[in-house]
């Protein structure tokens, strides 16, 4: 299990293990990892935990900043350090991150405009890209569960369709709302990353916890429709 280790001046003050999906950090005592400090937002960051992965994401702060960079939105990697005014958080994977690790931010967007035309499945057998996205990376895909696909329902893409074969699969628009789909042994779960709204699922806005798919859900992302489902 992934952990931050929270630390002033190179005093080492704590050791939280990423028990949830989403931790949220800040100074109002509400924060699942509170740091009562007014150099510290009310709500500062939020880590979300998925599988084997862990990215950070900055909620509006004026200085989120990862290994001195300023960012909105990042893949942890083992020793990363997340710099809070005079506090640190170190990010500690107690598995090695993916040789693919790198690509989870190359996420598949959902172009409502400007769509490129859809391209047919790659000679060498991987999942066909829908318009203007491009899909994932993630970890081989698990035999023992039925494969899912999405099909888009409005938009000048509506009728594609993308095969779910990787681990973790994002859509949405960054800067509006992201979400990322996993492809977990018992099942596809859907979970909100980005914006200020909720993907909704069925009519009904999800919360901020892993939301479980059922076959012909109807997911909306960005005012993107679509619709998942299992193949046969």
């Amino acid at each position: 299990m992934a952990k931050l280790i929270l630390s002033m001046d190179g005093l080492v003050l704590k050791e939280i293990p990423l028990v949830k999906e989403r931790m949220t950090i800040g100074r109002k005592p509400h924060n699942d990892i509170q740091i009562d400090n007014l150099a510290i937002s009310g709500e500062h960051a939020a880590v979300v935990t998925i599988l084997n992965d862990s990215f950070l994401e900055d909620l509006n702060s004026t200085n989120g900043l990862v290994n001195g960079q300023t960012i909105k939105k990042h893949f942890l990697k083992n020793n990363d350090v997340v710099e809070l005014g005079k506090y640190k958080l170190k990010y500690i994977a107690e598995q090695p991150a993916r040789a693919d690790a790198a690509d989870f931010e190359k996420t598949m967007l959902l172009r409502p405009n400007g769509a490129r035309p859809a391209s047919t499945a790659p000679a060498g057998g991987g999942t066909a890209a829908a318009p203007g996205a491009v899909a994932a990376g993630g970890a081989t895909a698990m035999p023992a569960l039925p494969v899912a696909a999405i099909q888009l329902l409005n938009g000048p893409n509506a009728g594609r369709e993308l095969e779910l074969t990787k681990t973790l699969t994002t859509l949405g628009k960054p800067g509006a709302q992201v979400a990322v789909i996993a492809r977990r042994p018992h099942g596809y779960f859907i979970t909100h990353v980005e914006g200020a709204s909720f993907p909704v699922v069925n009519g009904q806005a999800i919360d901020a916890q892993a939301h479980a798919l059922a076959d012909h859900d109807v997911i909306e992302i960005a005012g993107v429709k679509m619709e998942f489902f299992l193949r046969a």
